[in-house]
């Protein structure tokens, strides 16, 4: 499957990933981003692409005139950090409820099949584990996740009400944690977080314990995910990311090993409403085909080489 896509988002972690797979199968690609937390740095080897376009736009404001025909809207606009939680609690709600509609309705428009990228924080501190698409989660609305936990249940319900009311053909992933190139140095979650502090030579900052789990996928991988569940998939949510869990500790020494880092592990307080347990039921995912595939050591050693190559971190 090929054509025209539009990918919200398209200049950020995730989404220019998206925009290199979406390229490399013959889609001409449209990507939004206002580069509050997406980089043009993301897409700056696709500048000269003819079949490639950057737009700067907010689309919580509105989506701006696309010319010509669309086939797939991608709806990965959203800073997605908890430091962002701190900071543009505002915007992430505006780009979960407004954003989502604006997008949803240009799919309406045109007729295009609609993917949402939503998020594990759906099921919030979750009180079952692993986690099935299933469960209707453990989360704090007032909390200060709720901006974006909310955000997201938010966009799944109108993506929803979209498909049922206005027969928009629609695609829901909910993306566990991810890690690859292209993250942002100062992201705050738990990779970019332990390698910095591992190539600066700073202590490595564990919260609590580290005995809470989280389940890394690759960037690769996960992308490979998204566009399975775009081409295979049906109109419920679907997990994406990679089954097999860590505690923070063991990525904490696993970086440090990689990293060939003495920097020592120091525990500081654990955030609030941080969960506990992490870790996806991806059998929905698993009857399309998809399995990931890069390990990970593979994967932290492919995302210790890009922070790397950045020089100072």
């Amino acid at each position: 499957m090929s054509g025209r896509a539009v990918v919200a988002g398209g200049a950020g972690f995730i989404g220019s990933h998206l925009c290199d797979s979406l390229r490399a199968r013959g889609w001409q690609v449209v990507a939004l981003d206002n580069l509050v937390t997406g980089s043009a740095r993301n897409v700056a080897h696709l500048e000269d692409d003819r079949g490639f376009e950057l737009v700067h736009c907010d689309v919580s404001a509105g989506v701006p005139r696309v010319e010509g025909d669309v086939d797939a809207v991608f709806h990965l606009a959203s800073p997605a950090s908890p430091k962002d939680f701190m900071t543009l609690a505002v915007e992430i709600l505006l780009a979960g409820t407004a954003g989502t509609r604006h997008l949803l309705e240009l799919a309406a428009d045109r007729g295009a099949r609609f993917l949402l990228a939503s998020t594990s924080e759906v099921y919030g501190d979750p009180e079952v584990h692993p986690q099935a698409e299933s469960y209707w989660g453990h989360v704090n609305p007032i909390g200060p996740r709720g901006c974006y936990d909310e955000a997201k249940r938010c966009a799944e319900a109108f993506t929803m009400a979209y498909r049922r009311y206005r027969a928009v053909d629609t695609r829901i992933v909910r993306i566990f944690n991810t890690h690859g190139p292209r993250m942002r140095a100062d992201d705050g979650r738990v990779v970019p977080n332990f390698i910095v502090q591992a190539l600066r030579g700073e202590p490595l900052t564990v919260y609590g314990d580290g005995s809470q789990t989280r389940s890394l996928c690759h960037v690769r991988d996960l992308v490979a995910g998204i566009l399975e569940v775009f081409e295979k998939g049906d109109g419920q949510p679907y997990n994406v990311g990679s089954p097999h869990a860590a505690t923070v500790l063991e990525l904490a020494q696993t970086v440090q090993r990689l990293a060939g880092s003495r920097s020592p592990i120091v525990h500081g307080d654990l955030p609030e409403d941080d969960p506990q347990r992490r870790q996806p039921d991806i059998t929905r995912l698993r009857n399309l085909g998809w399995e990931p595939r890069v390990g990970l050591e593979q994967g932290l050693e492919d995302t210790l080489g890009y922070f790397r190559s950045l020089g100072q971190v």
